[in-house]
């Protein structure tokens, strides 16, 4: 079986060969800009990883993972337009470096692009695959809907917020495996399985980012720590907060949340002893490990034998043992 670092060289490979070298430039140059970015490539990665699970080709899992890939991007670039975001792993968002219409625009063209690039798959599991994807896609909007929502919403419940990290975030790492495990010739039963696997995966992936915005490094997290309680973001840890302190507390949270006089560092440092006081920090470790709990539950029931499924569970463990 092939590492993680060879799965990952094959399929930048792969996206190196896709043609966008095309007119108008001001259509296709943002594309190349949001793909050579980087970033993780963990959904590519797992679709071919899970592939190999069933075949010792995870090639045949390409084109699905490139799909998911320009998918991905796609909706980054337009989060980024709504969250009004200057930069993108340290570059500007295309918004910035060109104009909010031309991003709208690419971002528009990448969606359709990774339909045309998913629709050119074997027929064998192009079928399959076609409804989980448009499906996924769906939900992601859904999400996000959601999470904008959550904004002026008055109060949010942890199940709310929870069902909304399943559609934005956990539901396009599941799709990335079950794909992967269609192009691999795995059966109903495990494609499900490894579905399960990767949104309970995408939950304590989530959660794990909901904690590093708090407690993250800032020499390795790449993001300034705070920005959530800096804009009064839902997260789990500020609606679980809310919903477990006392009045005398509670008082004093709502306080910051609506005091737009003080310096957003005494915030930050504030809100964050509150939830050292409720000991919100522990709650959110315990409820990740709930999820990865539940999806290695999953993957054990894969019936490929445990040594093939080694990669899977190196890659999950990095997810949420992350520092950035």
């Amino acid at each position: 079986m092939k590492s993680s670092d060879e799965l990952l060289q094959l399929f930048n490979q792969a996206l190196d060969e896709l043609p966008l070298d095309k007119a108008p430039s001001r259509l296709y140059d943002p594309i190349r800009y949001v793909l050579s970015m980087g970033g993780k490539r963990i959904r590519p990665t797992m679709c071919l990883m899970a592939c190999e699970l069933f075949s010792d080709e995870p090639a045949k899992a390409l084109i699905p993972a490139l799909a998911l890939e320009v998918f991905h991007n796609f909706t980054l670039l337009h989060d980024d337009i709504m969250d009004k975001a200057p930069t993108r792993r340290g570059m500007d968002c295309v918004h910035i470096k060109w104009d909010e219409n031309v991003a709208i625009l690419s971002g528009d063209a990448m969606q359709i692009l990774s339909y045309q690039i998913l629709g050119a798959a074997p027929v064998e599991y192009l079928k399959e695959c076609l409804p989980i994807f448009s499906q996924t896609a769906i939900e992601v909007c859904e999400g996000q809907q959601f999470d904008m929502d959550f904004e002026t919403q008055k109060s949010v419940t942890v199940a709310e917020y929870m069902n909304m990290i399943r559609l934005k975030t956990a539901v396009l790492l599941a799709a990335s495996l079950k794909m992967g495990a269609i192009a691999g010739g795995a059966s109903a039963s495990d494609a499900d399985l490894l579905y399960d696997f990767g949104l309970s995966t995408g939950l304590a992936f989530q959660l794990k980012d909901d904690l590093l915005d708090v407690y993250g490094d800032p020499e390795t997290f790449g993001k300034r720590i705070g920005g959530d309680i800096a804009c009064n973001k839902r997260t789990f840890m500020l609606i679980n907060a809310l919903d477990k302190a006392d009045p005398a507390t509670l008082l004093e949270l709502q306080g910051w949340l609506t005091d737009t006089t003080r310096a957003e560092s005494e915030k930050i440092s504030a809100v964050t002893s509150i939830y050292n006081k409720l000991n919100i920090k522990e709650l959110c470790i315990l409820e990740m490990g709930n999820h990865q709990k539940k999806a290695f539950e999953a993957l054990a029931q894969v019936s490929v034998p445990e040594s093939r499924k080694a990669i899977l569970i190196q890659l999950a463990n990095e997810l949420t043992d992350r520092d950035k």
